[in-house]
């Protein structure tokens, strides 16, 4: 899920894992960030937000309206004092990607891994590997949400019987399919919270707005089972009706018996629908464009 890269960027904290903890976490050094890498920010800010204002879920903007993050990488200490009153987590910078297990214990102790490096230039509209944009300004706000911040936790915890059972995958899957790309049913009308889609400019409208998508009730069984792809928009996604069937999901399922009977079954392809599904309601709701 992360693992160590050695590309560096011109804020020259990409990829440094020199010095790190056991648990790979870093300073972060905001003193080292040149001002061009807090223009970027800017920039990033102002287009993302706009996009999410009329496609972001409620939850998700709530939590950005509460963390003053507008001016330029934000100073991650001072976001720990809002989200460790609000619900008990707590961010820690990390050079990049980190090993599974390192990932799902930081989770489980509600510590949320924000890589503290930030895209260069060129990346502006694609970027290979998460940085401090997506991780902070994808990840972070919804972290105030009390439901999404149980939800995270217990995910983290569920991550040591998949590894041990080589299941991996499917539980990933889980993350991918909410915590990245996760849709939300707001009175009838399709809204993005997953990370990677409030942090991409493109995907923030066609993940609710492209008609040729699959959209799908959440269902975690379904999701297990589903492929997904890391280089191009989704062609599926799954659309909860609360943020509360996060929890009832993955506490009240009983996983280990769905690993063993599913763990060797190739998964299904992307956007192919099972005989009997339909879309969620809410994808068959007409969306209205941003106008430029």
């Amino acid at each position: 899920m992360r693992k160590p890269e050695d590309a560096k960027s011109d804020s020259g904290l990409r990829g440094d894992y020199e010095g790190a903890a056991a648990d790979y976490t870093v300073a972060q050094d905001w003193d080292a960030y040149p001002e061009e890498t807090h223009d970027r920010w800017r920039r990033l800010y102002a287009r993302q937000s706009r996009l999410c204002a009329q496609y972001g879920a409620p939850q998700y903007l709530s939590g950005l309206a509460r963390l003053d993050c507008a001016g330029g990488i934000p100073r991650f200490e001072e976001t720990n004092a809002v989200l460790s009153t609000a619900t008990g987590w707590k961010i820690v910078p990390v050079p990049g990607f980190i090993p599974d297990g390192v990932f799902f214990d930081h989770l489980a102790n509600r510590r949320f891994p924000v890589t503290r490096w930030i895209r260069d230039e060129h990346e502006l509209d694609y970027l290979v590997e998460p940085d401090v944009f997506h991780d902070f300004f994808g990840h972070v706000p919804i972290l105030l949400d009390p439901t999404f911040a149980d939800f995270l936790e217990a995910y983290g915890r569920a991550g040591e019987r998949a590894m041990a059972m080589d299941a991996l995958d499917m539980l990933a899957r889980i993350y991918w399919y909410t915590v990245e790309f996760g849709l939300i049913d707001d009175g009838g009308t399709l809204k993005a919270f997953g990370a990677g889609i409030v942090s991409s400019a493109g995907e923030t409208v066609y993940s609710v707005t492209d008609p040729d998508v699959l959209r799908l009730p959440f269902d975690p069984v379904r999701i297990m089972r589903t492929a997904y792809t890391i280089d191009t928009f989704q062609k599926n996604y799954f659309v909860l009706d609360n943020l509360d069937q996060l929890m009832r999901g993955l506490v009240e399922l009983d996983f280990g018996p769905i690993y063993q009977e599913w763990r060797a079954a190739p998964p299904i392809p992307i956007g192919e629908r099972l005989p009997g599904e339909q879309p969620h309601p809410a994808a068959l709701a007409p969306v209205k464009e941003t106008q430029s």
